[in-house]
């Protein structure tokens, strides 16, 4: 079992970069690893090597474990001291597996809408070039 937990997400998400930095983790899991997606982190090949669409969903290592899309956010959001408005609210929200459900397709499709009126490339796009 490994100290801490990693969190491979899409750092050039404004969305993205606020909310794992808005978790507060250190408290409850030790060390928390924030890799870019967009990296060439070895960790982010082998997640895409494994068939996860990094574009659709964030991943947490934990505990030698891969937690993908919402059920990465439900992990989130019970391992998050609960301190904070805006933590305490994304973990009363995420923090049922149900919710998270509902909920998670919507915030990655409103990701989508965002990075292309912005202008920015997809995870795959950046890594095909």
């Amino acid at each position: 079992m490994s100290d801490g937990i990693t969190i491979i997400y899409d750092g050039q998400c404004p969305f993205c970069s606020s909310y794992v930095s808005m978790l507060r983790l250190r408290d409850t899991v030790g060390g928390v690893d924030l890799v870019d997606a967009r990296s060439d982190d070895p960790r982010v090949a082998s997640a895409i090597s494994a068939g996860l669409d990094l574009d659709e969903g964030m991943l947490v290592i934990w505990e030698d474990r891969q937690f993908y899309g919402k059920d990465a956010v439900h992990l989130l959001a019970t391992l998050s001291a609960p301190r904070g408005l805006l933590n305490g609210l994304q973990r009363r929200v995420f923090a049922s597996p149900r919710r998270a459900d509902m909920i998670y397709p919507v915030l990655a499709r409103g990701r989508r809408a965002f990075l292309r009126l912005v202008g920015r490339s997809t995870i795959s796009a950046d890594k095909k070039t």
